[in-house]
């Protein structure tokens, strides 16, 4: 994130309520047992209406006396969650995949508290052209948080192969060295979604990026600006060895947790600095 951004010295009201209410919703979807299954789906869709309501209600502003919106690093660390949860509502459809349901339904339930806990000041935005650029900024968040999820599925569907290949190459002749992934998906195709987030993540920031260059008043090479450059580099880095050299498995995973650090200390890791170690509101 580059475009600085103007703050607002009062705080709104914690929605406290809503937060409880989606937090109990997503701890519903995470309930064990063969008695709650039929409530896990509706209890996640649940979750994730009041969670959406959440962030209107708190980024958006709405209902409250103070302009601006909060962007702190919980309320987008909660987006960032929500908008992750979405993908994999969507991609659920196609392919149901229960242990990452369960890992994002915590997740969400974590982040709606955490934006109750640490909102931020509500904070103006310079121009339309500042909320293009948090908007794609926060997109490619989400693109390499789903990235990332993927991989680390990648990562542990690799480590039972190689413990039970010659087991799994008899059982399940697809996918990479004939192996395969959660829920039976090969690894190939695996991958292959893995890094269509990757791409994806990787033009939405190009674009966060470019925009903030032509658009700010002063360009200053601040730790957010530098922590973002450097993560698009290693993704730049990434897909250039991906497409040019063939990186696969561990090495190319590798380089994607790096660059989802990079990125996560830019603006995330900054706000926490700020908000939470040094009890600071301004922008950085």
């Amino acid at each position: 994130m580059i475009l600085p951004l103007s703050s607002e010295p009062t705080l709104g009201a914690a929605a406290l309520p809503l937060a409880l209410a989606a937090a109990c919703a997503y701890g519903l979807a995470l309930w064990p047992g063969d008695a709650a299954q039929r409530l896990r789906g509706p209890a996640l869709i649940g979750g994730w209406l009041l969670h959406a309501l959440l962030l209107v209600l708190d980024i958006g502003g709405w209902g409250r006396a103070e302009a601006g919106a909060r962007l702190g690093f919980g309320p987008v660390t909660s987006l960032t969650v929500w908008l992750v949860l979405a993908v994999h509502t969507v991609e659920s459809r196609l392919l149901p995949l229960p242990a990452v349901r369960r890992v994002l339904a915590a997740a969400a339930a974590v982040s709606v508290l955490l934006a109750w806990a640490f909102p931020g000041e509500p904070r103006v935005l310079a121009s339309a052209w500042s909320s293009w650029h948090w908007v794609l900024g926060v997109g490619a968040y989400a693109l390499f948080g789903a990235a990332v999820l993927h991989a680390s599925m990648l990562d542990a569907a690799e480590r039972r192969l190689r413990r039970h290949g010659p087991q799994l190459q008899r059982a399940t002749p697809q996918g990479t060295a004939g192996g395969a992934g959660p829920m039976g998906l090969p690894l190939l195709r695996l991958e292959r979604l893995t890094f269509r987030f990757v791409e994806a993540g990787f033009a939405a920031l190009t674009l966060a990026l470019l925009l903030g260059w032509a658009t700010a008043a002063q360009w200053r090479w601040d730790h957010k600006t530098v922590f973002s450059c450097l993560g698009w580099a290693v993704y730049a880095a990434l897909l250039i060895g991906r497409h040019g050299r063939g990186w696969r498995g561990r090495r190319a995973t590798r380089w994607l947790y790096v660059g989802a650090v990079l990125l996560l200390l830019a603006y995330v890791g900054s706000r926490f600095v700020l908000e939470v170690l040094l009890g600071r509101g301004a922008p950085v």
